[in-house]
């Protein structure tokens, strides 16, 4: 008995891969950011290595900074729910 039952083929798989959502996107916690992707690591409040998820409800958003021999790497991170209303109420304190 040979071949494979169910599961993605190798043609379709380069379809499920990648990011998933933009910068200004609103996420719940748990939410995939990424798929296999080696090209994003994670940032603040942001879990996995491969596969990254939200690990808070909030907004996400991209830095950059360089990383050894000046490579450039995309870190991506998610703004949560209660850090934006602790700004929005500083900002009106002032």
């Amino acid at each position: 008995m040979g071949g494979r039952v169910g599961g993605l083929s190798h043609i379709n798989y380069k379809e499920t891969r990648g990011i998933k959502v933009s910068g200004g996107t609103h996420v719940k916690a748990g939410t995939v950011l990424t798929r296999e992707g080696g090209k994003w690591k994670p940032g603040a409040n942001v879990i996995g290595r491969m596969n990254l998820t939200a690990g808070c409800d909030g907004e996400v958003y991209f830095t950059h900074k360089t990383g050894k021999y000046k490579k450039a790497i995309t870190l991506i991170n998610v703004r949560s729910v209660a850090e934006k209303a602790k700004k929005k109420t500083s900002k009106k304190a002032v």
